[in-house]
């Protein structure tokens, strides 16, 4: 373990000596007098780091128990931040005076590659582009937004956006997965400019697995940014007719529906929902696209599967006024079996955000406590997962589960975002939910891929450098 140790800290001054940015210093100060005998002492150091190189192979049993090992960072450097000004931006909408992380705006390719983030591409470079392809980071998604160069750059204010769209093809080439999301503004790429992204993006199927659509979310906090309006039902309307008959046509091509709208948009039209077949296994789940739908079916197969008493009792339930006619409706159903079961849903209005955000995830404790702190309640209150930051019961303003507690005297049960536990959780609220699985990829768990570590294969001024060792050489 020393020896691999020191050969790592002996990487590193390697990658120091040979970066851009040390050679430009030492040409500033004349340091660098004999380029011929610099090289000369960079390759003599490079040789004497291979001699203490060790190749080990290690044979662990451990069932992937966790082994114990933290970092600080899950990337292990930094994250890559955007270098874009988009038109729609939810963080340039956010109030004053919250926790700093919430105003951090990635655009990590590699967090795409591990946690399903979206990227725009812009500030990728060649060297960037041939690692994702020959390390297979896939699937690799991309905030589309719109196919016209020009509208693009627009959009994101980069001059260099529209040539970012080029890197889709050099993907589609080199046959990696993708997927895709368009951030739909009103009177900017709706309408013929959506129908000429879908279009262009339909080309790319199947190896873009999927494109999303969804409608811009608007917040109180816009002054001095674009203009953008919400979209009404009649245009709700439009955007899914000309969804759905570019399904139809893709499908008859591809065997895959590719291109969706997100529940919003099925909700503001005041539409059924898509049967579960059009989405293509949930693929675009995350961008709120079959989320209600899913959760419909896991409802009916946990009511179909529960058994237990009626006894008599009282539940709330708080969500966001989007999801609210659904939560209600699933409710209903459970209503149905157990009759003796009350169960009272409560939309909550954002008014820490505005009006028109309607959205759970982004309702916040001083809400629930104004528009709660009259209401029977009951003994349990329950909360979906999503209002709270990963890993903690802590809400948007930085008030915790327990602040909530103690504010409206009524017990907590957080509610994961899937069916079978909203069942269990109304009939049982006492009970804990079940531990989250743990999902492969993820920084703090898992932070390698066939074998190489990512950060060693996407360091900014490190070299492209052929490797063919195993995973067990390592």
């Amino acid at each position: 373990m020393e020896r691999d140790r020191e050969c790592r800290l002996l990487l590193n001054d390697l990658n120091d000596i040979l970066s851009e940015q040390c050679l430009e210093q030492r040409v500033r100060c004349r340091y660098l007098n004999d380029p011929v005998q610099e090289l000369a002492e960079c390759i003599n150091q490079l040789l004497d780091i291979c001699e203490r190189a060790v190749t080990m192979t290690l044979d662990i049993e451990n069932d992937y128990e966790d082994l114990g090992l933290t970092f600080e960072n899950g990337l292990m450097s930094d994250y890559r931040s955007c270098s874009n000004k988009c038109i729609f931006c939810f963080i340039d909408q956010m109030p004053p005076g919250m926790r700093e992380t919430l105003y951090f705006k990635d655009d990590d390719t590699r967090l795409s590659f591990l946690q399903g983030n979206y990227v725009t591409l812009t500030n990728l470079k060649d060297k960037d582009v041939e690692r994702i392809i020959r390390f297979k980071l896939a699937p690799i998604n991309i905030s589309v937004q719109t196919t016209n160069p020009e509208l693009r750059c627009m959009m994101l204010h980069n001059r260099f956006a529209g040539r970012a769209l080029k890197i889709i093809d050099r993907l589609y080439e080199a046959e990696t997965p993708m997927n895709g999301q368009i951030v739909l503004c009103k009177g900017v790429n709706d309408g013929a400019e959506l129908e000429r992204s879908i279009s262009d993006l339909s080309k790319y199927a199947p190896v873009m697995q999927s494109v999303s659509v969804v409608p811009v979310g608007l917040s109180k906090y816009r002054d001095g940014l674009y203009p953008l309006e919400p979209f009404t039902k009649e245009d709700a309307c439009a955007t899914i007719d000309m969804i759905e008959r570019w399904q139809k046509k893709i499908y008859a091509e591809h065997g895959i529906h590719f291109i969706h709208a997100s529940d919003e948009f099925y909700t503001l039209a005041e539409r059924e929902l898509p049967e579960e077949e059009r989405y293509d296994g949930y693929i675009q789940l995350e961008n709120g696209v079959g989320m209600l739908r899913l959760m419909a079916t896991e409802v009916a197969d946990a009511l179909d599967k529960v058994e237990g008493n009626d006894e008599p009792g009282l539940v709330s339930l708080a969500t966001g006024r989007l999801p609210y006619p659904y939560m209600e409706k699933y409710a209903g159903w459970i209503r149905k079996k157990f009759p003796n079961r009350t169960i009272n849903i409560y939309p909550i209005r954002n008014d820490f955000f505005g009006e028109r955000i309607t959205v759970s995830g982004l309702i916040t404790a001083k809400d629930l406590i104004a528009q709660l702190k009259d209401k029977n309640l009951g003994e349990y209150l329950l909360l979906p997962i999503n209002m709270f930051r990963i890993g903690e019961t802590v809400f948007l303003d930085d008030l915790t589960a327990e602040d909530v507690e103690k504010a409206l005297q009524v017990k907590i049960r957080i509610v994961k975002s899937d069916g079978q536990d909203f069942v269990h959780a109304i009939l049982d609220p006492s009970s804990e939910p079940e531990p989250e699985p743990k999902e492969e990829g993820l920084p703090g768990e898992e932070y390698g891929y066939e074998g190489y570590e990512l950060d060693e294969i996407w360091e900014d001024e490190d070299e492209y450098i052929e490797d063919d060792e195993t995973e067990s050489e390592r």
